[in-house]
């Protein structure tokens, strides 16, 4: 799908969810938000859903969807690079609850497909299928109440997505549901907070997926180790949100956007083709220099550094993202 087309789902989402908070007192949003906020961050895996009604969902969602929307966005489209001309014929999204991630996938490959939602919120199914009714891609879709554990089964598809879910499940929860989705699918993404908690999480599904015959398509550039050291360090990205007025009620602050901080790995079992390497940090522009941290398929991490006297490389390193590809992809 191209920037544009890409851009328009997301005016269409914001769009769909600038209406949700119409009749919900703008003190009570917040304060649900506040206590959810504090819900996920915790350490201890929940036993019952977290979004117990209506008015936690939609609270929770015109707070969180944006920037699940934008975090799995970018994740989806460095996969979709590795994967030139591959379209998921079906997709199901485990922990799905109001949908972004369904979103996102449709913002990354044009067209139909069969699209299942699990979760088990059925609040947050409601308003998921509500939502969809905007997205002409997801009005098809299903929203399957599903309690996600050792006990979940998965309908075989091409692509599996899990996202902020695996932080809510205890450890042998976590295991079966990453080997539910080696099973079920051709290709699985998941995307975890951008935190050494959220990367420990994403690390274990990426060895589990390599054990079950993935190999990784991104973001690594390689299926070996990891290189990063345990406990030293850890690999995330970010992804640029706008700030809806629930956001700046709930953080205060003026600016119109913040960063959604991720992990995330994509495996697949068709061919790939991952990035040379991987620029892991923001790129440090300094003075006819520019400093990228990178990943490199040896495995290593290296610090290069680009100045005037590389010419086209050099422009393209101050255009250079977090997270994108290195050397740049040349245009077609």
């Amino acid at each position: 799908m191209n920037a544009s087309a890409s851009l328009s789902t997301a005016e269409t989402l914001r769009s769909a969810l600038a209406g949700l908070l119409d009749g919900l007192p703008a003190r009570q949003a917040a304060g649900a938000v506040e206590r959810l906020i504090a819900t996920y961050r915790g350490a201890t895996p929940t036993e019952a859903p977290i979004l117990r009604d209506r008015a936690d969902v939609v609270a929770y969602a015109a707070y969180r969807m944006p920037a699940t929307f934008e975090a799995v966005r970018s994740a989806l489209e460095a996969f979709a690079d590795a994967v030139p001309g591959w379209v998921p014929g079906g997709h199901v999204d485990v922990g799905g609850g109001t949908g972004a991630v369904a979103w996102a996938v449709s913002a990354t490959w044009d067209g139909e497909r069969p699209v299942t939602v699990l979760d088990w919120a059925e609040p947050a199914l409601a308003l998921g299928r509500e939502l969809a009714a905007a997205n002409p891609a997801l009005r098809s879709a299903r929203w399957q109440c599903s309690r996600i554990g050792t006990a979940l089964t998965i309908e075989s598809t091409d692509l599996v997505t899990v996202s902020y879910v695996l932080n809510e499940l205890a450890a042998p929860d976590r295991a079966a549901l990453v080997d539910a989705a080696a099973r079920a699918a051709q290709a699985v993404v998941i995307v975890e907070p951008g935190t050494p908690d959220g990367y420990t999480r994403v690390i274990e599904a990426r060895d589990r997926l390599i054990s079950a015959g993935f190999h990784v398509a991104a973001p690594c550039p390689h299926s070996a180790a990891c290189p990063i050291a345990p406990g030293t360090d850890w690999c995330h990205f970010s992804a640029r949100v706008s700030r809806s007025s629930l956001h700046r009620q709930v953080k205060g602050g003026s600016l119109a956007y913040e960063d959604e901080k991720f992990s995330y790995v994509a495996a697949t079992r068709v061919p790939a083709a991952p990035a040379p390497a991987r620029i892991v940090r923001k790129p440090q522009i300094r003075k006819g220099q520019v400093l990228l941290d990178l990943c490199e398929k040896d495995p290593s991490l290296r610090r290069a550094t680009v100045t005037k006297r590389h010419g086209d490389l050099y422009r393209a390193a101050r255009d250079a993202d977090w997270g994108s590809p290195w050397p740049p992809v040349a245009d077609a």
